[in-house]
């Protein structure tokens, strides 16, 4: 089989535009606390969500959003769980990290590595409840270093259990880059727990379908877990308001409001040797610099204008489903009773 690009671009626009609706409705107050979205994480999704069929489970990490509407959660019931509303998917009481669906076997959680014990209980339950099918647990390369998820590596590879362990990889542990917190090849990782495992560039969603096609064969077949490393960018930062993300795209404003408090420290009597302060001034000029860098190249980084540039050779087809995309979401923001 070969990926259906068309279906596939469909499935990450139609994310990336409720996610930029979701990011408009919390910039105007209407969604309070955090808010962390996924965009620059579609073609890793679509091209495993795409092939997720009945029975099968999803372990979710912070940034569900994309995963859930992509499975066929329903995306008003999505937005009015965001909005805190009753009628919210589970009752306004979740949030965007805390989420539930019992119609689609899907889970989401905000502590870091645990979607990697929740998959692993899915696919245990899977080989009793509902033979042939899987678990995937989608992780950041930060919740490698979580205790949980190499016991839930290990446990899979004891038992061969069909799950999938997703981890995407945007070299940024918040706002810490990963080089500094982790060695080591994370696919060397899992391979020395007896698991196969395969490296893909997630900016291109047929390679992740690829992948994902022979993975998903294997543990249907009784071959047991996978390790899927998919490099990706987080386009919008950690979260929205990422105070990194807006000093690199409006320097001069932003370092006016965080320059003083920053002089002030570095001056300060009491406190750690001045090397050590300066150390620490330099190395968050070095952050500003690196994520300016990276947000220079943000269409290169982005998966769905890569999708797109392929499409193009049929414009009237590609504009066609943009506009009825455009217009579903257009209608869904317009169903809360809310302007975004």
């Amino acid at each position: 089989m070969t990926a259906d690009l068309w279906s596939l671009y469909a499935l990450m626009l139609r994310s990336r535009l409720l996610e930029e609706a979701v990011a408009r409705l919390w910039h105007a107050g209407h969604i309070s606390g955090e808010m962390h979205l996924g965009i620059g994480e579609e073609g890793i999704l679509a091209g495993i969500m795409a092939q997720i069929r009945q029975g099968d489970a999803i372990a979710l990490d912070h940034r569900a959003t994309s995963a859930l509407l992509m499975r066929g959660v329903d995306p008003l019931a999505l937005l009015n769980e965001f909005l805190g509303r009753p009628d919210g998917l589970c009752g306004g009481q979740g949030g965007h990290m805390h989420l539930f669906s019992q119609e689609f076997l899907a889970a989401s959680s905000g502590i870091v590595g645990a979607a990697g014990p929740a998959a692993l209980g899915f696919a245990l339950a899977a080989e009793y409840l509902r033979p042939g099918s899987v678990a995937v647990a989608f992780f950041g390369e930060g919740a490698s270093n979580q205790g949980m998820l190499l016991e839930a590596l290990n446990l899979a590879a004891v038992w061969q259990l069909p799950v999938l362990f997703v981890c995407k990889d945007n070299q940024w542990a918040i706002t810490t880059p990963t080089s500094v917190t982790s060695r080591g090849k994370l696919v060397e990782r899992a391979r020395g727990f007896g698991i196969h495992a395969e490296e893909v560039d997630g900016l291109n969603v047929e390679a992740v379908w690829n992948v994902a096609y022979e993975a998903l064969a294997r543990a249907r077949g009784g071959d047991g877990p996978t390790f899927i490393h998919a490099t990706c960018s987080h386009l919008e930062g950690h979260f929205l308001g990422d105070k990194l993300i807006k000093t690199a795209r409006q320097p001069v404003r932003e370092m006016l409001s965080i320059a003083g408090p920053i002089i002030k420290s570095i001056f300060r009597v009491k406190g750690a040797p001045f090397g050590e302060r300066f150390k620490s001034l330099i190395m968050t000029l070095n952050l500003i610099r690196r994520t300016r860098k990276g947000l220079a190249a943000s269409q290169e980084n982005d998966p769905i204008e890569r999708v797109r540039l392929k499409l193009q050779n049929d414009l009237p087809r590609l504009q066609a489903l943009e506009e009825a995309i455009h217009q579903e979401i257009h209608h869904l923001v317009a169903a809360t009773g809310l302007v975004a």
